[in-house]
């Protein structure tokens, strides 16, 4: 048996019944508004700490409460989304599909955010309480991601964990379920609905595609070098920083080369790409323009694509993906994702369904 209004759920009936607002609950539970509002509506399923903070507060027992039709909270303490390389280890701990992750720290570039706990030995040490139904997950390859978290938090009170990975990888950690958002970009003016395509072939249906922006993609040059055509470049000697098979970025390297096989080394972002070149070991390396400028290199567009975010439907009536959405809609987000070097954000904001 379902429960077709939040009214109806037993944790709203033992509310209202004391006359508490979802906020005055939140309060004496320790917990997020808004995740009160997810639980009554059936868009969220509670971690066992939500479940026990909110049968405390209500003063009743957790069967009470998720028993009866309701789905009861996961028992299992959370996974390793992917196993860390080492212990003790760092960790952000998150809640996707209603089930708890943890996620070893990485990219603190990205993520400016205290970690959640400490795994030594096998156990959970110094875990925080109620930050996994707070936290959305995001893998991507945008060098921007950074600020999208900043302003995602500044906005809406949650926060964004973003982890560094080219559309295939996210994709594929979008299928197993263990983030919420994927980010690819494959689509261009000549395959303008690669990214749906993609998600289709790899994912099937529901799904949605919510454009980030459209980007420049080229060559990363070292800031003395002069070459004002990219078609030069091929007959001149480089050393390529390449990026990972399965990339758009390596898509496009290997389109506009005919294939070739260039001589260089694996590199696994656009941060990346553009150090490499920098740093002096690279003298060539596709990436997207922002990333290239912020080494101080020269740059010469390839292509313009679609950086899209996908995610499954349920994400839509979760508020932490609403408050995505409305952020990649607000006019304050767009004017500031217009004025990053290659970005143009007249799409921002547009959905698309797979």
């Amino acid at each position: 048996m379902s429960h077709p209004d939040s009214g109806s759920h037993p944790v709203a009936r033992r509310r209202a019944q004391r006359g508490w607002s979802q906020a005055e609950l939140a309060q004496r539970a320790g917990i997020p508004r808004t995740t009160i509002s997810a639980i009554e509506g059936e868009r969220l399923t509670p971690s066992v700490t939500a479940a026990l903070a909110l049968a405390r507060a209500l003063e009743c027992s957790v069967e009470e409460l998720f028993a009866g039709g309701a789905v009861l909270p996961q028992s299992s303490g959370p996974e390793w989304a992917w196993r860390p390389r080492s212990e003790p280890c760092r960790f952000w701990e998150a809640e996707v599909g209603g089930r708890r992750w943890l996620y070893p720290v990485e990219s603190l570039a990205l993520n400016a955010i205290l970690h959640d706990g400490v795994w030594r030995g096998g156990v959970e040490h110094e875990a925080k309480a109620d930050v996994a139904e707070q936290t959305l997950v995001m893998a991507c390859c945008d060098p921007a991601a950074g600020l999208l978290a900043a302003e995602y938090a500044q906005a809406s009170g949650f926060r964004l964990l973003v982890f560094p990975r080219c559309g295939g990888l996210a994709l594929d950690l979008l299928k197993r379920g263990v983030i919420h958002v994927a980010g690819l970009h494959r689509s261009t003016g000549e395959h303008p609905n690669l990214n749906l395509e993609t998600v289709r072939e790899r994912l099937g249906g529901g799904y949605r595609l919510l454009r980030a922006a459209r980007w420049e993609e080229g060559v990363a040059l070292p800031a003395d070098d002069r070459t004002r055509a990219a078609g030069a470049l091929l007959r001149q000697p480089h050393r390529w920083a390449l990026r990972e098979p399965g990339s758009a970025a390596r898509e496009c390297l290997d389109e506009w080369s005919g294939h070739r096989r260039l001589p260089g080394r694996v590199v696994d972002a656009h941060q990346a790409v553009a150090q490499a070149v920098r740093a002096g070991w690279a003298s060539a390396g596709v990436c997207v323009k922002l990333a290239a400028e912020e080494a101080g290199l020269n740059f010469l567009p390839l292509r313009a694509e679609a950086l899209d975010f996908c995610f499954a439907e349920a994400l839509g009536r979760d508020p932490r993906g609403q408050a995505l959405i409305r952020l990649l809609r607000s006019r304050a987000y767009r004017r500031l994702v217009s004025e990053l070097p290659g970005y143009d954000a007249r799409e921002t904001g547009e959905m698309l369904t797979a």
